[in-house]
């Protein structure tokens, strides 16, 4: 990766459906999709208004009669073309994610789409099912994952240096919506509205992306059962919550817990993933992405940075620049499309490819979550058993 070349023959044809003027997430989807040049724009259905979707696809460069007036008729008219897409991206309200995906499937498409992939654990698996007997790819965009400090914890936990993993404590409690603020914010007010961001609003939105992280560093653990307590301190956000914390048993005898809120007033985002085993303990937070926080039992702590030549070799295979140089998000999104691209690839040519990414199991597991976790606050915050 440091070099930049390119990993497949030629780039996907690729569309988008939402992320068009406004969009909080299109240009992170577009910078990371075309990054690489594994990938290369060419259709879109990028506003629910067709003029306004028509003059932003166009000066993205977009031909004007490929710039669609909705996904319907774009998925129609492509299969048609034969230099049609053969993937796209989803990055619309949470409400339109299963039935554009499922769509997208049923034409051959692969599809990058954001989270929540659908609102119940039914939807996902027959997204799931469609994906396996069509041989395509489905990409969720837990855009943090990609940051290569998390393959260097997972190389570390399948190592043994946790020694036996005990303790799973995940946080992501931003202050950003700690007032009212979706009132004066339209990109704000459908996370909040139970019609278009389903049965929950920082669950959903926000708590998957460590949840997924936690399980790509600690892939053997499972839940057994769990409790979920959830708030809507800005009373006008109910039934949704702005505050949940939720406790997790695992099969192997581990604990964790999961604290996310989007009242946390004056945190900026607070991210962080704590692994704690019986020899040590790894934590990794989001606004220092490029350490790895390694504490042993009766030794100084150690900061591992990006880059080193002392990382496991899964942590530096995405480096696109030397050790000491800062990378961001958004070179952890053009991570994922990176490996999104080539298992796309891999799979149009009937090839096995091996490759770590969140794709369509992790949004299985992640509406799974989400389900119990609303299963479990709405009767009053008990225990219950994962399914």
């Amino acid at each position: 990766m440091l070099y930049g070349e390119p990993k497949v023959d030629r780039p996907i044809p690729w569309a988008m459906v939402g992320g068009g003027r406004g969009s909080q997430i299109g240009y992170i989807h577009r910078a990371a999709a075309l990054r690489d040049r594994h990938f290369a724009l060419v259709a879109g259905a990028f506003d629910l208004d067709p003029g306004r979707g028509r003059d932003f696809g166009q000066k993205l460069g977009v031909d004007r009669d490929r710039c669609y007036e909705d996904w319907r008729a774009m998925f129609a008219a492509e299969a048609g073309r034969s230099d049609g897409i053969r993937a796209v991206s989803v990055a619309t309200p949470n409400n339109t994610h299963y039935e554009i995906t499922k769509a997208a499937l049923e034409h051959d498409l692969h599809v990058v789409c954001e989270k929540p992939l659908c609102f119940t654990v039914a939807e996902a698996e027959e997204l799931h099912n469609l994906a396996r007997d069509r041989n395509r790819v489905v990409g969720v965009t837990y855009g943090y994952s990609g940051h290569q400090m998390i393959l260097q914890a997972r190389a570390m936990v399948a190592a043994g240096e946790m020694g036996e993993i005990r303790l799973v404590n995940l946080q992501f409690a931003h202050g950003y919506h700690s007032a009212a603020v979706e009132e004066e914010n339209p990109a704000i007010r459908w996370r909040v509205d139970p019609a278009f961001a389903g049965p929950s609003y920082v669950l959903g939105d926000l708590a998957t992306h460590p949840l997924y992280i936690s399980e790509l560093i600690c892939p053997d653990l499972r839940i057994r059962r769990l409790l979920c307590a959830r708030q809507s301190f800005v009373k006008s956000r109910a039934p949704l919550e702005d505050n949940a914390v939720t406790l997790m048993e695992y099969e192997s005898g581990a604990f964790g817990q999961c604290w996310t809120s989007a009242v946390n007033a004056g945190a900026t985002h607070s991210q962080k993933i704590r692994i704690v085993g019986s020899r040590a303990s790894i934590e990794w937070w989001d606004e220092h992405p490029n350490q790895l926080r390694v504490e042993v039992q009766g030794e100084p702590v150690r900061i591992l940075d990006r880059g080193m030549p002392y990382l496991h070799p899964a942590a530096t295979e995405d480096d696109r620049i030397g050790a000491g140089h800062p990378e961001g998000l958004f070179e952890a999104w053009a991570n994922l499309y990176d490996r999104f691209a080539v298992a796309m690839d891999a799979g149009d040519r009937g090839v096995d490819c091996d490759l770590i990414y969140p794709g369509i199991q992790a949004g299985v597991e992640g509406v799974r979550w989400v389900q119990n976790c609303v299963r479990s606050a709405d009767r009053g915050g008990v225990w219950v058993d994962y399914a």
